[in-house]
């Protein structure tokens, strides 16, 4: 498994590329393949940009996820996960979770949207959330979602 990790934002506290990686070799673990990743790490207006072009939604948030269309074309290259910093941070503070717990939250969840899981019914919603907290408390995170 490779993660590729891009940083281009400046002036944010980060957590260290080691556990970016980890959090995201920990998500794709369910996956049998050979496989690659990135992780990129942005600031507020890359964050709005790709939000308003990729999803037609005003304003940047919090993680993207870029699956490959055709891994028939690029095989073992599953896509991007694009975090916005400034935003993942701010949603930090704002709920009293530590940094490194709600960023490995958002590389799982993300890194989990590249393996085909999503959220837009009730019942795939809860799958993906009974997930996330199983590979969070793998890593001794405590829930997200309460």
């Amino acid at each position: 498994m490779q993660v590729n990790i891009q940083i281009v934002v400046e002036d944010q506290e980060l957590p260290n590329v080691e556990d970016i990686t980890i959090w995201a070799q920990h998500a794709l673990k369910l996956h049998c393949d050979e496989v690659e990743m990135t992780v990129r790490v942005v600031d507020i207006e890359e964050g709005r940009q790709l939000n308003e072009r990729w999803r037609k939604a005003s304003g940047p948030t919090n993680v993207l996820s870029f699956p490959t269309d055709d891994l028939a074309v690029l095989p073992g290259l599953l896509g991007d996960v694009v975090i916005c910093a400034p935003l993942a941070n701010a949603e930090a503070t704002r709920d009293g979770k530590p940094i490194d717990a709600h960023w490995a939250h958002l590389v799982i969840h993300g890194t989990l949207h590249l393996l085909g899981y999503d959220h837009i019914n009730p019942e795939d919603a809860e799958t993906m959330e009974q997930l996330e907290r199983t590979l969070l408390n793998d890593l001794s995170y405590p829930d997200p979602y309460l």
